[in-house]
């Protein structure tokens, strides 16, 4: 008990350090606060983070967006200085929307917040040029300190990622299969795995039917998987498509969730 609210007390201290020194003569935004962009497709969750962001004096969020697509979209309209990331969403995934954000925009923080402990997601999420990772469960003081760690030029790890994964993804490792698949393919690899037509892929990527085509063919002999569910569970195993996303290609409805 006395651990815990030492605990406690230390995060409050280190809290109210990192408030004074951002909002500071550098501060970039009005009342020394930095614009945040939540980008989060479970609208109840996305609502109790602004609920609970709008108490910080450090912070303001000043745009949403739902998916990947749209997060690189409303970051271009919005400059903000810290986008909050999911990496699960339809269509676009977070790890993708990381990617283009950080090409187009690279000095903008991105803080992922994730329900995944598992080492796929966070070497993925790094890769893609993110300069945090949190899990979904962290506690309030957790979080706080996590912005204030990014937006103030560090790499904030959530102290329940195991050492495991950190490592992993730290050391050299030997090339995988996976690593060897494009960014496009990956796209395409995760739009299949939700049950879209080469069609539907088409027309959300901009690209022709025949240029999907192709990007299964390589999908099918790079992985040695020759057919839509087998490519469909290594995405799932990928983490590139969660299953209750995942559609019924013939009729057109999901396949589990609620």
């Amino acid at each position: 008990m006395q651990l815990q609210l030492h605990h406690r007390s230390l995060c409050r201290r280190l809290i109210d350090s990192e408030e004074k020194r951002l909002s500071g003569p550098d501060a970039s935004y009005k009342d020394g606060r930095h614009k945040v962009v939540l980008v989060e497709d479970h609208i109840l969750f996305r609502e109790g983070l602004r609920a609970l962001l709008s108490r910080d004096p450090v912070v303001e969020v000043v745009g949403e967006a739902a998916n990947g697509r749209d997060a690189v979209r409303v970051v271009g309209m919005l400059s903000p200085q810290l986008v909050l990331m999911d990496i699960m969403m339809p269509g676009t995934t977070g790890i993708d929307a990381i990617a283009e954000i950080k090409r187009r925009y690279p000095k903008v923080r991105i803080l992922v917040l994730s329900l995944h402990n598992v080492e796929e997601y966070v070497h993925e999420s790094f890769r893609a040029g993110a300069d945090g990772y949190l899990l979904k469960d962290a506690t309030h003081d957790e979080l706080s300190i996590a912005i204030r760690a990014v937006l103030g030029g560090k790499t904030y790890l959530s102290p329940d990622i195991s050492t495991k994964v950190v490592s992993g993804y730290f050391r050299a490792e030997s090339t995988s299969v996976f690593d060897m698949v494009s960014s496009r393919e990956r796209q395409v690899l995760k739009l299949l795995a939700e049950g879209q037509s080469n069609r539907g892929i088409a027309n959300y990527l901009c690209i022709s039917a025949k240029t999907v085509e192709k990007h299964r063919s390589n999908l099918m002999k790079k992985l040695d998987l020759h057919s839509v569910p087998k490519l469909t569970a290594f995405a799932i195993d990928k983490g590139l498509a969660a299953p209750d996303v995942v559609f019924d290609v013939k009729q057109r409805r999901p396949i589990g969730g609620s």
